[in-house]
C-alpha cells in the first residue's frame, strides 16, 4: 500500500472570510478593452434577461440586423455584413434563422442577379416593433445611472475607441 494523498493547504486571506474579500484586479481596471469587455457582458445579459422574461428569442446581433434591413429594404448580404463588421460565412447562418422564423426573406437582387435582396416579411417588421420596444426598455435600465448628455458623450467617445480600433 501506499502513502495516502497529502492534503494540499488552503491559503486564507487574514480576517476574511473565504470569497468575501474584493478580487485584485491588478492593471485590469484601468485597461479600456478590459472595461468594454465586462460591459458588454453586463449589457448582453440584460437584453437577454429582457428578451426571455418577455418570452422573445433574440440577441443584439440579430436585433441590428433586422434594423438595418427594416430601414434599407433590398439591402444585399455582402453590404449587411459588411455594415455588422462580420464576414458572409456567419452572416448566412443568422439570415437562415429569421427567415425559418418567418422575419425576413431574401430574393434575387433586380440590379444584379449574382446577389440576395433582404427585407422584412410583414410578420418581420410586427416582430421588429415589439424588439424595439423591449430594446428601449433594456436601454433606459441600463442608462439609468446617466443622464442624457452622459448617454450622448458616451456614445460619442465610444465611437471614438471605435474608429481609432478600426485604423
Amino acid at each position: 500500500m501506499g502513502r495516502p494523498p497529502v492534503p494540499t493547504p488552503v491559503r486564507k486571506r487574514a480576517n476574511t472570510k473565504q470569497g468575501s474579500a474584493p478580487l485584485d484586479r491588478g492593471l485590469l481596471p484601468s485597461l479600456l478593452g478590459y472595461v468594454l469587455r465586462r460591459t458588454q457582458s453586463a449589457v448582453f445579459g440584460d437584453f437577454a434577461a429582457t428578451f426571455v422574461k418577455a418570452g422573445e428569442a433574440l440577441t443584439p446581433g440579430e436585433f441590428g440586423l433586422l434594423v438595418l434591413v427594416e430601414r434599407n429594404t433590398g439591402l444585399s448580404q455582402m453590404t449587411l455584413a459588411r455594415a455588422l463588421g462580420i464576414d458572409r460565412s456567419t452572416l448566412v447562418p443568422i439570415l437562415d434563422r429569421l427567415q425559418a422564423r418567418g422575419l425576413l426573406m431574401r430574393h434575387r437582387s433586380p440590379t444584379d442577379g449574382r446577389t440576395h435582396a433582404l427585407q422584412l416579411t410583414a410578420d418581420g417588421e410586427k416582430a421588429l416593433s415589439r424588439f424595439t420596444r423591449l430594446v428601449r426598455s433594456h436601454e433606459k435600465r441600463i442608462a439609468s445611472g446617466l443622464s442624457s448628455t452622459e448617454i450622448t458623450v458616451l456614445i460619442a467617445l465610444l465611437d471614438k475607441v471605435h474608429r481609432s480600433a478600426r485604423s
